[in-house]
């Protein structure tokens, strides 16, 4: 599922977006939830997962611009695409590490454009996050927020550190080989994010969040080495 948020005080446009986001997305058979939000205070109030936001410049309040450090602020990841009617804004735009802007009145083969370059920019990601495929519904998962991931019966279940459990079915090998070196796979059952590692004693790791992985008699070696080269690179 690709979460999308539309911040615009300006109805028609709002509504203009979600259609061609709706049309964009289903056209890919990707799954699409779209919430949105009239002013830049309510989408600060916002705590779900964005994937994609579409944020109006200029709006009653707090302005866009104002709107996007705060998000930033916050560490918002998503990608973040400005609406504007003035098209010199877009040189404040790289401040707050904007992906793309639009200019109203947004044309739908411009926003076409705009979004086939952001599907190619979200798989290009995979080395700092994840795009979970689970039947036509697609996520991106930050590999920073990823804690620990177990598999339990051909199911990977991802734990976040906001104590949100993602699951799908996917080879734990197939994952492995998607992740980085802060992740090692300490039990056949279990690969860990080396940062969220607070203990390791008696073949057991120590999670942040209170979880406790076995570490394998046949791992239990290499994972002590790891860990130590871990600590030396951080």
């Amino acid at each position: 599922m690709i979460r999308v948020a539309i911040c615009d005080d300006e109805a028609y446009m709002s509504d203009r977006i979600r259609t061609m986001a709706v049309d964009f997305f289903h056209g890919k058979n990707m799954e699409v939830e779209i919430r949105r939000f009239s002013c830049g205070e309510d989408l600060l109030k916002y705590d779900k997962q964005v994937d994609i936001l579409f944020l109006d410049i200029q709006m009653n309040g707090m302005d866009g611009m104002e709107t996007a450090r705060k998000l930033r602020e916050r560490k918002f990841r998503g990608f973040l695409i400005f609406i504007t009617v003035l098209g010199e804004m877009v040189f404040q735009s790289f401040e707050v590490q904007a992906y793309d802007y639009l200019v109203k009145p947004v044309e739908e083969r411009r926003f076409e454009r705009t979004m086939e370059r952001l599907v190619v920019s979200m798989q290009k990601a995979g080395e700092a996050s994840l795009l979970v495929q689970k039947g036509h519904e697609s996520r991106i998962i930050s590999l920073e927020d990823l804690v620990f991931c177990e598999i339990i019966d051909r199911k990977i279940y991802l734990h976040l550190a906001s104590s949100e459990v993602v699951d799908y079915y996917e080879r734990l090998e197939n994952l492995e080989a998607k992740l980085d070196g802060k992740f090692f796979r300490c039990h056949r059952s279990y690969l860990i994010h080396l940062k969220y590692l607070k203990s390791y004693k008696n073949g057991v790791a120590y999670m942040e969040g209170g979880k406790e992985i076995p570490v394998s008699r046949l791992r239990s070696k290499e994972f002590s080495s790891v860990v130590l080269q871990y600590m030396k690179n951080m």
